[in-house]
């Protein structure tokens, strides 16, 4: 049985494409929308990915990604998202120059110095043409190492054909996790479809997790269940094989999924003896810093 979920990669974006993806999954993108998944599905707290480009720039640096659908944006005034959503800051990998890395560390400092609510940073390898362990990242690097967050990337297939898929590929991972072994590195969307490698990064480094998000889309008909039957046994031999229990995170990468579709597909991957640890305990230790929101707010 599941008692409660963390959704360790989701979506808190208001922009006409989410309204229509959330449309497709049975869903509405909006503030009440997601609370309403929340209290149905047992999910006590999410991780949304930063979308939106409305920052102001503070220090002549790139400036972060955030989140808005839960209201105006908060860069300005107090985090006014709800208590149970937290927040990676995105990078614009391409606008960051040799000129601009350290002012653009200091943009994104304001955030994870100011907000318990500032999760993470997370990087869009593939949709930006630029290599995770580029240097341009490394005061990125020592800021997530300061503050003990982590550095997610997306890896895998791109949503559109812009992207280049040789940035997205999980073995970058290894590169940079090797130069940096006192940061948390979240391989997302487990590197689908690069499985197999996505999980040998993981074995092998420490500091190297995965999120299970986004691996199907819209709502899921019974045929498409039996469709995907054997990807699903694919990923669980290969989970068995490297037996790495404590590195895998639910995700779902909403709005793109229907979400108890996505949490009963996900359990037929992971078996149920380890239900507790992909579907809370793990990204409770990778985002840790959700233990402090959760014991100032209550929730």
């Amino acid at each position: 049985m599941i008692e409660m979920i963390i959704d360790a990669h989701m979506h808190y974006f208001n922009v006409e494409g989410f309204d229509e993806l959330a449309r497709l999954a049975d869903h509405e993108n909006s503030r009440r929308g997601w609370q309403d998944i929340c209290e149905t599905n047992h999910i006590a707290f999410s991780v949304a990915m930063g979308n939106s480009y409305d920052a102001p720039c503070r220090f002549g640096g790139v400036t972060p990604r955030l989140i808005n659908l839960g209201g105006e944006p908060f860069c300005v005034q107090p985090y006014n998202q709800p208590d149970n959503v937290g927040y990676c800051l995105g990078v614009q990998s391409e606008e960051i120059t040799p000129g601009n890395a350290e002012r653009t560390a200091m943009e994104f400092e304001y955030y994870l110095q100011r907000d318990p609510h500032c999760l993470g940073i997370k990087f869009y390898m593939g949709y930006q043409n630029v290599h995770l362990y580029d240097p341009r990242h490394e005061p990125l690097f020592e800021l997530a190492k300061s503050y003990d967050v982590p550095v997610a990337m997306h890896s895998g297939e791109t949503a559109n054909h812009h992207g280049r898929l040789r940035y997205s590929h999980p073995l970058t991972v290894d590169e940079a996790a090797c130069r940096h072994p006192d940061v948390r590195f979240v391989i997302c969307h487990m590197g689908n479809p690069w499985i197999v490698d996505a999980f040998e990064v993981a074995s092998k480094n420490e500091n190297v997790f995965m999120d299970f998000s986004g691996l199907w889309e819209h709502r899921l008909t019974p045929e498409r269940e039996r469709e995907i039957e054997d990807f699903q046994k694919y990923v669980r031999m290969w989970l068995t094989y490297h037996g790495i229990w404590d590195k895998i995170m639910y995700g779902s990468d909403w709005p793109l999924v229907n979400i108890p579709d996505n949490i009963r597909n996900l359990g037929k991957i992971v078996p149920e003896e380890h239900w507790g640890e992909f579907y809370y305990d793990n990204a409770l230790r990778v985002y840790s810093r959700i233990k402090i929101i959760k014991t100032v707010t209550g929730s």
